[in-house]
């Protein structure tokens, strides 16, 4: 296993497993059998990590290994969303199926169909950060949908169980066609790049040599103590907000010459700020932990799939401001963490914790989460509307996976015009999110 993969399957606790979640909403229920059909031959059959095990998980040399004993039927369940069938009900739901842990003993993913939601359906992924960051699993799940640009060839003939090498070799070849036209969809929508990822490389061999960005990564001081930073309990709640139009979010955005996502982490900024002052007041700033992808946008996800991302710092002014002023501070730290080394620093620094002793491992992770008082993803999706199993995706939410003492954790999602924010949080910190997600409804209307 590599030791960007170990290093994320090293620090998993039991009160942060590090697994990403994913929630798509279906317009229609799907054909059961349809559904697992197509996790057979889009998801399982090219890429290996989803039919492999763990062996010697808590050894410093973990590896993939194949589950002999590999069932779908152990990682794909049914279930239905009691009444109303409501987004409440779909949240409450999602909040009790995210915490318990997944079966070391089996390749480490889940899905889950949940039907009765709101006249349809809603798929829950559950995959470990060990298979994939979230970003590659972002584009892994449009890849195995159906829509404008994505074609998927027929399927290889039926094959003995465990299949063959040229049947996984020809199913690879479908998926990373698809994935490469759902990646170029995402290109164009996206809004999450520091700088392109072959730029973020070529940096790497001067991000030692800059003190600057060294001394903040290392000489930092733990995050301010607000309601974000109290023990965690193990138990996770989510909330989402109502979709909101991303051709408003672009005008406003070239009136004030921002990006896209200097104004949408603008609002994020601005209900944590009105959320804390209920608690007792905000800080003048807080840090958020960014996840920037590392790989090329128009090249497919590797079969083999794995980590490659950095964590980035950014400080989210909280003070008392005016939203003009807001978004100027923030898009002032975006544009700074772009021209810096940071991105090929943490990378390095990441890679590193994945070879050393456990005891050592939990300490940096520690110190470094110490700085932080959530996670924060953008992810871009397609501009047009797709389909999985026959069934219109009608939204998509992705959340990364909090570590060490972090118990939120924000998903930012753009899709077929439209962007929403989700998020994730302990109920140590929040037993109810929902108030976030309103007041970031609120937050982005006025921003826009």
């Amino acid at each position: 296993m590599p030791v960007a993969d170990a290093a994320w399957l090293h620090m998993d606790s039991a009160t942060n497993p590090m697994v990403v979640n994913a929630v798509i909403q279906l317009g229609e229920a799907p054909d059961p059998e349809r559904v697992a059909a197509t996790l057979e031959e889009r998801l399982v059959a090219p890429f290996p990590r989803f039919r492999r095990r763990v062996a010697d998980r808590l050894g410093r040399t973990p590896a993939f290994e194949d589950d002999p004993f590999f069932d779908l039927g152990n990682h794909l369940h049914r279930v239905a969303l009691p009444e109303p069938g409501d987004r409440a009900a779909l949240e409450a739901m999602v909040g009790d199926l995210i915490t318990p842990p997944l079966d070391p003993g089996k390749p480490l993913w889940h899905v889950h169909l949940i039907e009765g939601y709101e006249g349809g359906a809603a798929l829950l992924w559950r995959i470990h950060h060990s298979i994939a960051d979230g970003i590659a699993l972002a584009r892994v799940m449009l890849s195995i949908t159906d829509g404008p640009g994505i074609e998927h060839p027929e399927p290889p003939p039926p094959a003995p169980p465990h299949g063959t090498l040229d049947r996984i070799a020809s199913a690879t070849g479908q998926v990373a066609s698809a994935a490469r036209a759902a990646a170029g969809a995402a290109a164009h929508e996206a809004t999450t790049s520091l700088a392109h990822p072959s730029h973020v490389r070529e940096l790497a061999s001067g991000a030692l040599r800059d003190v600057s960005t060294v001394a903040k990564l290392l000489g930092s001081p733990a995050d301010a103590p607000t309601a974000l930073r109290r023990p965690l309990t193990g138990t996770r709640r989510v909330a989402w907000s109502e979709p909101f139009p991303l051709q408003g979010v672009k005008d406003s955005c070239h009136r004030h010459r921002v990006t896209v996502n200097d104004l949408l982490l603008t609002a994020l900024a601005a209900t944590v700020a009105a959320r804390l002052d209920e608690d007792g007041g905000a800080p003048e700033e807080i840090h958020s932990m960014i996840p920037v992808n590392l790989r090329p946008l128009d090249q497919p996800v590797p079969a083999e799939l794995g980590n490659d991302f950095a964590l980035l710092l950014l400080e989210l002014p909280l003070g008392d401001l005016s939203p003009a002023e807001r978004l100027r501070q923030v898009s002032a730290r975006m544009d700074a963490l772009k021209h810096s080394h940071e991105a090929p620093l943490a990378f390095g620094m990441l890679n590193a914790m994945g070879m050393t002793p456990p005891w050592v491992e939990d300490r940096l992770i520690g110190f470094f989460t110490d700085k932080a008082s959530m996670v924060v993803t953008n992810v871009p999706g397609p501009p047009q509307r797709l389909e999985f199993a026959g069934a219109p995706i009608d939204g998509v939410l992705v959340w990364a996976p909090c570590s060490g003492s972090l118990g939120l954790t924000v998903s930012i999602f753009s899709y077929a015009g439209e962007v929403s924010a989700g998020f994730m949080a302990d109920t140590g910190l929040l037993p109810d999110p929902t108030p976030l997600a309103r007041g970031y409804e609120a937050e982005l209307a006025r921003l826009c």
